[in-house]
């Protein structure tokens, strides 16, 4: 067994051992303020040593047949599903997401890498006919796929198993190695997944764990023997990944804005249920959470009848606790930074319809109305759990403020025209069109991913795939 003995220290892992060196730091549960886990900050030392075992490994990574690398992956699933409990309650300790979530997200953790063992095998190339041009003729040509070599992984607090799931599983089944950056707030949930992959049989320095603050990401995403960059996190910090890596690939899942829009022929029980739980579950800590929602104001006073009252009922607490609906955002900085948008909103005319409020890292449920572009809450990602409701007579009001957005990631819209469908989806700049469903529709096979600042590149274990290899012309001449 290569598992961390150490349950209540998150050890870095390096070469297919675990590392006593590092600087210790404590995790802070957002619920109540205790320590509830410590980790090990790397060094840079540390960061360059964890890079070059992946470069080492990555000549056996690639040369590892496709099954052998589905048979490792299926072995993590399975351990996922058997360690679910453990798991959940680490999620829901570290980051104050409620117990319910925590367990869909690892057993959503167990589909990915069940995909990424399907995906392991399909991997495929192109015929190239040349017959087309007499240069070409009685030539055979193909395009094949080939790891990358060294992915460099960064995941943030919000999904940490997961989103750590989404990066290891398409870069292992690729036949690349692996260095992952685990988030902060939430090192234990990236222990448990590395100490997953090397249970399971992942050779020695394949798979490879940094823990720390923002300087160990810049010192990955510097080091040139980094073949190839995965980040999910902010639009800032995505920007500063793609610069520091030069002519190297990336894959950015970033921001948004949450844009939904309830049309006047909208089933509005649905679309008022819908948008009242996907704005605020996971405290609204999601780059596609329900933030700027557009009613037709034909049906606005109707939808908020419907809307508020969901939005009310939910249950602020202990994330432990099963009645639990809603847990606190991620720190208290978190926390006040939100309660001043809203306070800032209010003072400029806003209208707050329910919560509003702030008690530690807790923030209420909120739906807020009669808003301006300019405000924070409408402009800027609030990630935190505030519905802004907006309304609008025309179509074409709500597509124009979306395209004016530096933000497109995805985008939900509730009608029950197929004229109206099929205009949002020709129209709207953005990644993803969720006709009668919220902009936070995202299953795990999809590809995922946005435009603008919201990101660069597709996730979900297809299409991380293709960006984790590189394509090679081949060409057979008689």
């Amino acid at each position: 067994m290569t598992s961390d003995s150490s349950k209540a220290l998150a050890r870095n892992f390096i070469d297919g051992r675990w590392s006593d060196a590092g600087t210790p730091f404590d995790v802070v549960a957002p619920y109540n303020g205790q320590v509830v886990s410590r980790a090990l900050e790397a060094s840079s030392a540390m960061v360059d040593e964890a890079v070059e075992a992946a470069a080492r490994a990555k000549a056996a990574m690639a040369a590892m047949p496709g099954y052998e690398r589905a048979a490792v992956l299926r072995r993590v699933q399975t351990a996922i599903l058997e360690r679910l409990e453990e798991i959940a309650v680490a999620i829901t300790r570290e980051t104050g997401k409620v117990l319910r979530d925590t367990r869909e997200e690892v057993r959503r953790a167990s589909e990915t890498i069940g995909l990424c063992a399907e995906e392991a095998i399909r991997i495929q190339g192109d015929h190239l006919p040349l017959d087309g041009s007499a240069a070409g003729a009685g030539k055979l040509a193909m395009m094949l796929r080939f790891p990358v070599g060294v992915v460099g992984a960064i995941v943030p607090f919000n999904a940490p198993f997961n989103l750590t799931c989404h990066k290891l599983g398409p870069a292992f089944a690729a036949g690349n190695a692996v260095v992952l950056k685990s988030a902060p707030e939430a090192p234990s949930c990236a222990r448990l997944a590395i100490e997953l992959f090397a249970d399971a049989g992942a050779p020695s320095g394949a798979v490879n764990l940094l823990h720390g603050r923002t300087p160990v990401g810049e010192a990955l995403v510097r080091n040139p023997k980094v073949n190839f960059i995965t980040f999910t996190g902010s639009s800032r910090g995505g920007a500063a990944v793609r610069q520091a890596a030069g002519m190297r690939r990336v894959l950015l899942e970033l921001g948004g804005l949450g844009p939904n829009i309830v049309h006047a022929d909208a089933d509005l029980e649905r679309a008022a249920r819908m948008t009242a739980l996907h704005g605020t579950r996971l405290a609204g800590q999601s780059c596609i959470s329900v933030q700027n929602l557009f009613v037709h104001r034909s049906v606005l006073g109707r939808f908020l009848d419907l809307h508020v009252p969901v939005v009310r009922e939910m249950v602020l607490g202990d994330p432990l606790d099963a009645k639990t609906d809603v847990g606190p955002v991620i720190n208290e900085a978190a926390a006040e930074r939100i309660e001043a948008w809203l306070r800032e909103a209010e003072a400029a005319g806003a209208k707050i319809l329910c919560g509003g409020k702030r008690r530690g890292a807790f923030v209420e449920p909120t739906v807020i109305t009669d808003v301006t572009d300019s405000m924070k809450v409408v402009c800027q990602e609030i990630f935190g759990p505030v519905i802004v409701v907006r309304a609008y007579d025309d179509f074409d009001e709500p597509i124009r403020w979306i395209n004016s957005t530096e933000f497109g990631l995805n985008c939900g819209v509730f009608t029950a025209s197929i004229a109206t469908a099929f205009e949002a989806i020709r129209r709207i700049e953005c990644g993803g069109v969720i006709i009668n469903g919220t902009s936070t529709f995202r299953p795990d096979q999809v590809p995922y991913g946005g435009i603008k600042n919201s990101g660069l590149g597709r996730e979900g274990p297809h299409h991380a795939i293709l960006e984790m290899t590189e394509q090679k012309l081949v060409v057979f001449s008689n």
